[in-house]
């Protein structure tokens, strides 16, 4: 592509906004076609559900959002989120037991989704270089195998079609995406596709938090250990904006998630640590319950077609979705969007095929994040071919086991450890001789017996102290 003109970016949601974004930096119109009425405001929307449930945004993706629109950190933190740095700020039980809180070098950004959503969709448009059709779906890609060269356009109110042309059309369609029939129906063989299906599913509600723990308690996870064989079961609480917790219960194929206000109490205290049904025993809940299955990690090959055509390119979601109790999707579509934008402030001409390659690479840290601790858990189904999933599977578990319980009570491996969950760092660093010898030289701390909450912690939220575990040290 050696000048292109018009894109077309197909999803109004965090993915499409941040690709809308970067293509205003490089073409000259941008339209944004969404089947949904997107709300003036943060609000929820009817075509995002997981919206009800618990987000966060790892430092990678909130850096690489404030490059594309800077200063969006500080407007979330002055409308209520909270920057949390990890592990400093939150109480955690992991697999392997408790994390000591210590300090690190990457945070992330906890508040509603609908808030992260609104604040990125209202600076894109309100730039003016980006238009955003609404109630507007696309039905299938205009062209052939070897160029794209645009959509043919539903009005979701009146169903009258029209054809709309573009040098580059943007799949971000999510999770819903038919990209593998519009394919199809270009004459392209079948996009290869792994999943890795735990069976998550969960559970959300609002609580109305402690007037002493509005704005400096920490948010708490509560995570299984797939090792005992029994279907995993999470709890998280985070803090989000106007002084209330976003609580989630979640569970694997076989754990039956709660249907009323006792079952959900009664979940929460079946967790390895009663301490989010502690937090929750005297809040007030401000919601319903919202519960939703969309918790299987799915990944699409595109780059590996032998010939991709030119004008197309897939990211975000409809790319590479995983888990979200891994809180991976939202920055790993930013990093999507960054190297989207690297490409297309380089030489030209360039590629789809380069620029779909880019989007793999982007997405494949979280994708083995999330699919290599799934495929642990009891009942899982999957149909990957991934050797990285396959191959030496108890090398891998040693390996960590190992990891996960040194990384809990050492500082500087934590430290590293949380680079990588945080993709500020390739997974690869941490099999590299330099971390090894991190691992050997770095002392541990003694392995904690209950969650390091302090005491001024504990009165906030109304909580009885338990026996000192070192939350202060």
């Amino acid at each position: 592509m050696t000048r292109p003109e018009h894109g077309i970016v197909l999803g109004g949601g965090w993915a499409g906004m941040l690709t809308a974004q970067v293509l205003s930096r490089h073409l000259d119109t941008v339209t944004v076609l969404e089947r949904d009425v997107l709300p003036d405001g943060p609000r929820q929307r009817r075509g995002q559900p997981q919206a009800r449930h618990g987000h966060i945004l790892w430092s990678s993706g909130a850096r690489v959002v404030d490059g594309l629109l800077p200063g969006t950190i500080d407007r979330l933190l002055a409308a209520g989120a909270r920057r949390i740095m990890f592990q400093r700020d939150l109480v955690t039980l992991t697999s392997h037991g408790w994390q000591h809180r210590f300090p690190s070098r990457q945070f992330c950004l906890m508040c509603s989704r609908p808030l992260m959503d609104w604040t990125v969709r209202d600076q894109v448009v309100s730039a003016g270089r980006v238009r955003v059709r609404q109630r507007a779906e696309a039905v299938e890609l205009s062209g052939g195998g070897d160029r794209v060269t645009g959509v043919r356009v539903r009005d979701v109110e009146t169903g009258a079609e029209s054809a709309l042309a573009a040098d580059l059309v943007v799949d971000a369609t999510g999770r819903g995406s038919r990209l593998r029939h519009w394919l199809a129906a270009l004459g392209l063989p079948p996009v290869e596709e792994d999943v890795v299906d735990a069976g998550m599913a969960y559970c959300s509600r609002l609580y109305k938090a402690p007037p002493g723990a509005t704005t400096a308690f920490p948010p708490v996870n509560i995570s299984p250990d797939p090792r005992d064989g029994r279907p995993g079961r999470f709890g998280v609480v985070h803090p989000q904006e106007g002084g209330v917790w976003m609580v989630t219960l979640a569970g694997t194929r076989g754990a039956r998630l709660p249907s009323d206000d006792a079952e959900f109490t009664e979940y929460a205290r079946s967790l390895r640590d009663p301490l989010v049904a502690d937090l929750i025993a005297s809040a007030e809940p401000l919601t319903p319950l919202f519960v939703s299955h969309f918790g299987a990690n799915r990944r699409l090959y595109p780059e590996r077609l032998e010939r991709w055509p030119e004008g197309l390119l897939v990211i975000g979601d409809a790319l590479a979705a995983f888990n979200p109790i891994y809180g991976h999707g939202m920055s790993s579509a930013a990093l999507g969007a960054a190297a989207l934008d690297e490409l297309l402030g380089g030489p030209r001409p360039w590629s789809a095929a380069a620029a779909q390659r880019a989007a793999g690479a982007a997405a494949d840290d979280p994708w083995i994040i999330a699919a290599a601790r799934d495929i642990e858990y009891v009942g899982c189904r999957t149909t990957a071919t991934d050797p990285r999933l396959l191959g030496e599977a108890e090398t891998r578990r040693h390996f960590a086991d190992v990891l996960t319980t040194r990384s809990l009570r050492s500082p500087a491996v934590s430290a590293l450890v949380t680079d990588a969950a945080s993709l500020s760092v390739p997974q690869s660093a941490l099999g590299s001789s330099e971390f090894m010898a991190l691992m050997a030289r770095d002392e541990p701390l003694p392995e904690l017996t209950g969650p390091p909450l302090a005491a001024a912690e504990l009165a906030a939220a109304g909580l009885r102290p338990r026996d000192a575990v070192g939350a202060d040290g």
